[in-house]
């Protein structure tokens, strides 16, 4: 098991919440936390990177798609930046790459490219 470490970063118009480790259901309530920490306001555009995250359950999913759903309700949005394939396998296997906009690097989500 790895420790989850969760930071953030303004980058153009999104907070940017890079995670590193693994995202299982021994850090969904460290990974629940961190984003209620990083993100102010409900109407804010937030990328949660990937690239750093070897291993995600279907906790971890959870999670993401609960805070989705919050920001949606405020007017804001959560992208998730997904560059390796065996995670982009588990978004198209629960559907989820339809939920969320998926981008291969924060480059390309902050430039809209």
């Amino acid at each position: 098991m790895t420790d989850l470490d969760i930071t953030g970063t303004d980058e153009g118009d999104f907070t940017v919440v890079r995670l590193v480790g693994d995202v299982d259901v021994s850090a969904a309530a460290r990974l629940r936390d961190g984003l209620g920490r990083l993100i102010t306001a409900p109407d804010e555009k937030v990328l949660v990177d990937l690239t750093d995250v070897p291993f995600l359950d279907s906790t971890g999913l959870g999670v993401l798609v609960a805070r989705l759903k919050q920001l949606r309700q405020g007017g804001g949005d959560l992208g998730l930046v997904v560059p390796s394939e065996r995670l982009m396998r588990n978004l198209r296997i629960t559907g989820l790459d339809r939920v969320f906009n998926v981008y291969g690097s924060v480059r390309e989500a902050v430039s809209g490219k």
